[in-house]
C-alpha cells in the first residue's frame, strides 16, 4: 500500500473544503454490505450475483429497491430483505468494522491546512453516526449530508451540492473523494474537484475523465494536498 509521499494526483488548485463519501472511502463497509445482501437473498430463495451488488454501489435507497425488484419482481418481499440484510451487517460490523487506510492522516492535515470537511453518503444518519462513534470520529465531521437531505440521489448532484452549500463553499472550490461510480458521476456533475479512491469498483475510461486524478488509496490525497499547502 502506497504511503505518504507518493502520489500521481496533480490538483488543480487548493481546496477550500473536502467533501467525503462513506461507505467504500472512509469505512470498509462496501466488503460488508456485499455479503451481508448476498447472504440475505440465498436466505429468501434468491441468487444474487456479485455484479448486481456491484449494480447497487453508489444509488439511493430508492434507486436500489428499483433494481432488485427489476431482478426479482415485483412480489419480492423488499422489507424483509432490508430488515435481515441491515441486520446481518450491522452483526459483522460489530467486529470487522474498519477504518479504510490513510483516513486519520487525512483528518489530520486538514486541521491543519484548517479546511472544512463534510460527508456526503447515500446511507441514513444513524448509520453514519454510528460508524464514525465506533472509530471515535464524530467530532471530526459537523457536517453530514445524509438520506434525507436531498431530493435526489447519487448520481445526481444534490448530495454534493448540499454539502457544499452547508459547508459555505462554491462547489467548484471543494475536492470530492468517491469510491464508487455513481458517486464520481455525482461529485463531477456538481462541478467539484473529484478524485477517486476505488473500492470493489475499478475506474473506467469514464471515470478517468471525470476526474482531475485517481488514488490507490487515502495517503495519496494527503500527499496531493500536501503539494497544494499554497
Amino acid at each position: 500500500m502506497p504511503e505518504i509521499g507518493s502520489t500521481n494526483i496533480v490538483l488543480p488548485m487548493k481546496p477550500l473544503g473536502v467533501v467525503f463519501d462513506m461507505d467504500g472511502l472512509l469505512f470498509d463497509t462496501e466488503a460488508l454490505y456485499r455479503d451481508a445482501m448476498i447472504q440475505t437473498a440465498a436466505a429468501l430463495g434468491h441468487n444474487m450475483p456479485v455484479s448486481l451488488y456491484l449494480d447497487t454501489i453508489g444509488l439511493s435507497a430508492e434507486a436500489t429497491r428499483v433494481l432488485l425488484r427489476g431482478r426479482f419482481g415485483d412480489a419480492f418481499d423488499l422489507a424483509q430483505f432490508w430488515e435481515r440484510a441491515s441486520a446481518q451487517f450491522a452483526t459483522m460490523a460489530t467486529t470487522e468494522l474498519r477504518l479504510k487506510p490513510g483516513v486519520v492522516n487525512l483528518l489530520d492535515l486538514l486541521d491543519g491546512m484548517g479546511l472544512p470537511s463534510a460527508i456526503a453518503t447515500s446511507s441514513q444518519h444513524h448509520d453514519v453516526q454510528r460508524n464514525l462513534d465506533r472509530h471515535g470520529l464524530r467530532d471530526r465531521f459537523p457536517t453530514v449530508v445524509a438520506f434525507g437531505d436531498y431530493d435526489h440521489g447519487k448520481p445526481h448532484p444534490a448530495p454534493f451540492l448540499t454539502a457544499a452549500s452547508r459547508l459555505g463553499i462554491a462547489p467548484q472550490y471543494c475536492l470530492a473523494l468517491e469510491d464508487s461510480h455513481n458517486g464520481v458521476r455525482s461529485a463531477s456533475s456538481a462541478g467539484m474537484m473529484t478524485v477517486m479512491v476505488p473500492d470493489l469498483l475499478p475506474p473506467t475510461e469514464e471515470m478517468k475523465t471525470l476526474c482531475v486524478g485517481i488514488a490507490r488509496c487515502l495517503h495519496e490525497v494527503t500527499t496531493a494536498l500536501i503539494g497544494r499547502r499554497t
